[in-house]
């Protein structure tokens, strides 16, 4: 059973903390190319950063180049936001963040230098800085997560391991 929060609870934070991988989703509000008038859903994994809770209202993380930028073009058209994380070992949980974001350059963000301070060195990064995504969240919700497999995380991706073959 799902249970809803107006903020992100303490054990929200802890498993947002030690996430490997979280999702981000936006949708095109314009309904450009989409189906009876709803735009596309963009849904896309990050990994390589961490999901850094700034408060119980706020979420931010830094994204890099190497996309089409989706997520934030929607947000610039006034796209929510929707933010999951899950658990993958074996305490089950997701929790999903529901908001609006912001995007700020690095060079123009005050969570730069915050955020910058927790990411791979330079040299281990996949691709380069593009710009920090932060997340006024409106509510939160926790639900059980039994139907995420356990897995065990191995390494970050490296910009070798960049996958062209379905480009």
């Amino acid at each position: 059973m799902a249970t809803f929060f107006d903020h992100i609870t303490l054990e929200q934070a802890t498993l947002i903390a030690h996430a490997p991988v979280f999702f981000v989703a936006t949708a095109d509000p314009a309904g450009a190319s989409g189906v009876d008038g709803a735009g596309p859903i963009n849904l896309s994994p990050k990994g390589s950063n961490r999901l850094h809770v700034i408060d119980p209202q706020r979420v931010a993380y830094l994204d890099y180049s190497g996309s089409g930028n989706e997520t934030a073009r929607h947000i610039a058209m006034g796209s929510p936001i929707t933010l999951m994380v899950c658990s993958f070992d074996s305490e089950a949980a997701i929790v999903r963040l529901y908001g609006r974001a912001t995007i700020s350059p690095l060079e123009q963000s005050a969570l730069a230098e915050r955020l910058i301070a927790t990411a791979p060195p330079e040299s281990e990064r996949p691709l380069k800085l593009r710009q920090i995504i932060e997340v006024r969240v409106e509510g939160t919700m926790t639900s059980c997560g039994y139907g995420v497999p356990i897995m065990s995380f191995s390494e970050q991706r490296s910009k070798a391991q960049r996958g062209h073959r379905y480009k």
